[in-house]
């Protein structure tokens, strides 16, 4: 008592019981959390073997699937395929009762293999599949309880098995053959997984996937032996015809056994792991009984694992000091005598003899340990088997009475049906009889058990302490049953269901009643092994007794050196925690000053942007007051993303507040945000001394919330300045637009008139084309510019609601610049065409001009068109008169393009070149001035395309700038 804490002493005493369940379930948890991860490399024997022990401490799987069913195994695929192989592994090597556990959880394993089946490719498959098989396992055990996990019978047993009955071997082998087809299938996609190469077979993944094939071979081995055997003695009993889809299934199963015992040979990462005996070139005749006669069962063995043998602390024979005497001789004696040779090459000899006996000493000492570590373990199996059985008789033989009187007192009370409830009650009775009698049976089997075990029990003083917890539980359990019993007679409203239950759990009582027999047959075999054993065993007691105190001293020392490394870690991470914290503060302290640094006044920051920040920065402070309970990890995370968030927040709150035309609110702006930054220090000390930060939680998200409104109103602030004129802006804009396109109509017109006055012959028919062209082309557009009109009214009725156009062009300042900017270019537009014409009638242009600027025009109208229709209503009957105007435009400025096109033409024709008089000479220089004048065409295209460019990326950058 005085190694306990006072905290420890004032919590209630749990009992040995108690605490030795808790610290097994603790180890069995540990164990299948590192067997069973999601990294994707084989399980790991030891800590399979761990949970296999485990199921017969707790005698049975209800302990291993209570932890099992925790795992993420719906969550990982890695997980889901390593529980599978846990699971087999449990099934073939773990207590014979864990089958009949495991009968209540074949629902779990049909769901994960169902949510995995989705996967289609990889493990998916495979899991449905390695599901399926243990599913077909549980049934097969089901139908035939008397085979055990490892399916390993003698052929006695087997013989006892089938009863000497054709119809049941007929059933059995048909079950074997669906067992193996479960196997077949998982064997086939594991490897349809791999590589051709195999390359991956001895690496981590590929490892992963292999390693249940160890148990499914060992699985076929036994069931492909039973179905020869079995299938030779049906050909004996039946006709051969009957059996011909019995042969055809079973020559199909033998070739894809051989393939697949083939490929795992060929593989370099199970040639230690398993011997694999190969099937022999042809498959039996069942057709010639003399070939039983010549057939071997082929054993597969797996090789038992080395364990890793701790070195012995300190060597049976110690020859140390006689060596350091010897080589101190040695080494005195420069030129040594052949005596002093003859005694050197003793030591050497008796040194090699010590250290060989020595390791023979260890490993004997160790295997006798497990040994008896091993016959403890079944003695204590076996004890817990006959009083779990003796519990389940008599609760049995309880229920069987209260049901016998139940029927008693229902027969007194109905009149009518006396002779069929006397009937009932007769047959009851008949069956409470016979169970009675097979009780008694059990009883004295029992008695016999218990005289044939007492002299061991003697022998073993460590027994009679678990016998004794035992028999405690035992009397918590016969409470329970009395309660049960109590409440089955208050629920006899019930008592069909609870028969029906009744029956659903007989099949289960058959299979753990065959089982107990088969496991009581074998403790009698195996307890005069362990009677002959254990006398040997205690001669060695002695000497593992002095072994155990140099153990415990050593065990001691390293205890001490345990705590002080966890006093030194405990100590170096409480620095590192203070540190992280420094950090925090050093970095917002840094931000603070570089609010008062001068070149911060060059820099700006949306109010946009800033309210977006204030969302994570909200959330940064939204953490637990309670530090205390807190750990550091959770301390130094909150703290770091409070610091960076904040830091940002203060420096672009700055930054916001420069954007403001307001001096002092800008400064009033930046005093908020130091303010707020000093309240964030206050918590990252409150956080160093692990104190309450309610308040100041309160009064920095109070603090955040004012800065952040600071930023509305300067956006507020910006918006008013230009919000007012849009509509002033837009109105000229348009009458500007208005009285360009009526200008150049007119001008168009008068240059028309000039022209025919002035003009005859080829020259006035191109100008008069070119100028009803455009004439046209500036009706249209006229046209499509009323229209426009009419559909900007009807959005601003329509989208003003009660307020006024000024309220809604403000509103929607966006829109209203680019329909002001789409007005600009076509009254720009307008201009230039003119300019063009009016170049060209007067022969002072080029008719490419007029291209340009037609083109340039419909461009234009296109973005009016466009600016117009972002806010229209797709059914407005004025969008579709706007839609069709457009048309009209592009069919306008289509024709104006065709004109010149044909104009250009006809000056060509007229200017044809004249060939006739010119000599050889002339044509010469004629055709090299031509190609020099190409050339230079050529180099003036590029450099105009370059000039387009150029003139392009600055008319956008103007766009940007001005919007901005």
């Amino acid at each position: 008592m005085a190694s306990l804490s006072l905290p420890r002493v004032l919590h209630p005493r749990k009992t040995s019981l108690e605490i030795e369940r808790e610290n097994f379930e603790k180890s069995q948890t540990q164990a299948l959390s590192k067997a069973i991860n999601s990294q994707e490399t084989p399980v790991k024997q030891k800590h399979v073997r761990s949970a296999i022990i485990g199921t017969f401490h707790t005698q049975g799987a209800t302990t291993f699937w209570s932890i099992a069913l925790r795992l993420p195994a719906m969550d990982d695929r890695i997980v889901a395929w390593k529980l599978c192989h846990v699971v087999h592994k449990i099934l073939r090597e773990g207590h014979p009762l864990c089958l009949v556990h495991s009968q209540r959880h074949k629902k779990d394993l049909d769901e994960i293999g169902k949510l995995w089946v989705h996967l289609r490719e990889g493990y998916g498959k495979m899991i449905r599949l390695y599901t399926s098989l243990l599913m077909t396992k549980l049934d097969f055990h089901r139908k035939n309880p008397r085979f055990p996990g490892h399916l390993g019978v003698t052929p006695e047993e087997l013989e006892s098995i089938g009863g000497n009955d054709i119809n049941n071997y007929f059933q059995m082998t048909v079950e074997m053959f669906d067992y193996l087809d479960n196997i077949i299938d998982l064997q086939a996609a594991v490897f349809g997984s791999l590589d051709m190469a195999r390359s991956n077979s001895m690496t981590s993944a590929g490892q992963c996937r292999l390693a249940p094939l160890i148990p499914c071979i060992q699985d076929a081995s036994k069931l492909y032996d039973y179905c020869v055997k079995i299938l030779f003695k049906l050909h004996y009993s039946l006709p051969s015809d009957i059996l011909s889809g019995h042969r055809d299934r079973f020559l199909k199963q033998f070739k894809l056994l051989k393939q697949f015992y083939q490929n795992t040979s060929n593989l370099q990462y199970f040639k230690d792991l398993i011997a694999i005996p190969p099937l022999p070139e042809n498959p039996p005749n069942f057709l010639i009984q003399s070939d039983l006669r010549t057939y071997v069962t082929q054993e597969v063995v797996v090789p038992q694992e080395i364990e890793e043998e701790h070195p012995a602390e300190a060597s049976l024979i110690d020859t140390s000091d006689v060596a350091d005497t010897i080589d101190s001789h040695s080494s005195n004696s420069a030129s040594p005598s052949p005596a002093h040779q003859e005694v050197i090459a003793e030591r050497d000899f008796l040194r090699s003899q010590c250290e060989k006996l020595s390791s023979d000493v260890n490993l004997l000492l160790s295997k006798n340990q497990r040994v008896v570590e091993e016959f403890r373990n079944r003695i204590t199996g076996l004890e817990t088997e006959l009083a779990t059985k003796e519990s389940e008789l008599l609760q049995e033989r309880q229920v069987k009475e209260d049901l016998m009187n139940q029927a008693f007192a229902v027969a007194q009370s109905q009149d009518s049906e006396q002779k069929v409830k006397d009937e009932k009650f007769n047959r009851l009775k008949d069956v409470y009889v016979k169970l009675r009698n097979d009780h008694i049976q059990k009883l004295r089997e029992k008695a016999e058990v218990d005289k044939k075990l007492a002299q061991t029990m003697k022998r073993l003083e460590d027994l009679e302490q678990s016998k004794a917890d035992l028999d405690s539980t035992i009397v918590q359990l016969r409470g329970q049953v009395s309660k049960v019993e109590e409440r089955f007679q208050k629920s006899s409203c019930e008592q069909n269901d609870e028969l029906e239950a009744l029956k659903r759990d007989k099949e289960l009582f058959n299979m753990e009643t065959e089982i107990l027999k088969k496991s009581i047959n074998d403790a009698c075999k195996e307890r005069d092994d362990v009677v002959r054993e254990l006398k040997g065993v205690q001669k060695q007691n002695e000497e593992l007794r002095a072994k155990l105190e140099d153990l415990l001293g050593t065990m001691m020392h390293q205890q001490e050196e345990a705590e002080m490394a966890r006093k030194n870690f405990d100590n170096e991470f409480n620095s590192m925690v203070a540190h992280c914290l420094e950090s925090s503060e050093k970095i917002l302290r840094n931000a603070l000053d570089e609010v008062d640094n001068p070149a911060l006044t060059a820099l700006s920051c949306s109010p946009d942007y800033l309210r977006g920040l204030t969302k994570g920065c909200l959330m940064s402070l939204e953490y637990e007051n309670n530090l205390v309970k807190c750990n550091d990890s959770y301390v130094v995370v909150t703290a770091n993303e409070m610091t960076h968030r904040v830091a940002v927040f203060v420096l672009l709150g700055t930054a916001t507040g420069n954007k403001s035309p307001d001096i002092n609110f800008g400064e009033r702006m930046a005093d908020e945000c130091k303010l707020l930054g000093e309240i964030i220090l206050k918590i990252l000390r409150c956080f160093k001394d692990r104190q309450d930060t309610s308040a100041l939680q309160g009064q920095a998200v109070a603090k955040l919330e004012e800065v952040a409104a600071l930023a509305d109103n300067i956006n507020v602030s910006l918006m008013g300045v230009n919000a007012g004129n849009l509509v002033d802006m837009l109105e000229d804009e348009l009458a500007q637009m208005d009285k360009a396109i009526e200008e150049a109509a007119n001008r168009i017109q008068d240059m028309l008139t000039k022209s025919r006055k002035a003009d005859s012959g080829i020259k006035l028919e191109v100008n008069s084309k070119l100028l009803d062209s455009c004439t046209n082309l500036m009706e249209a557009i006229r046209i499509l510019v009323k229209k426009a009109r009419l559909l900007q009214a009807e959005i601003v009725a329509q989208g003003k609601g009660t307020a006024s156009a000024k309220e809604f062009y403000k509103r929607n300042h966006q829109w209203t610049d680019g329909f002001i900017s789409a007005a600009k270019a076509v009254g720009a537009a307008a201009k230039f065409l003119l300019t063009a014409a009016d170049k060209v009638v007067s022969s002072n242009g080029k008719l490419e001009h007029m291209v340009v600027a037609a083109q340039e025009i419909a461009a234009s109208t296109a973005q009016l068109v466009v600016a117009s229709r972002v806010k229209a209503d797709r059914n407005s009957n004025n969008l579709q008169q706007l839609t069709h105007a457009s048309k009209g435009v592009t069919v306008a400025t289509g024709t104006v393009v065709a004109t010149v096109k044909d104009c250009s033409q006809l000056i060509d024709e007229n200017e044809e070149l004249d060939t006739t008089n010119l000599t050889l000479h002339q044509a010469k220089t004629l055709e090299m001035e031509s190609q020099v004048r190409v050339l230079e065409l050529e180099k003036e295209l590029e450099q105009e395309r370059n000039r387009l460019m150029a003139l392009r990326k600055h008319h956008y950058k103007l766009e940007d700038e001005n919007e901005a």
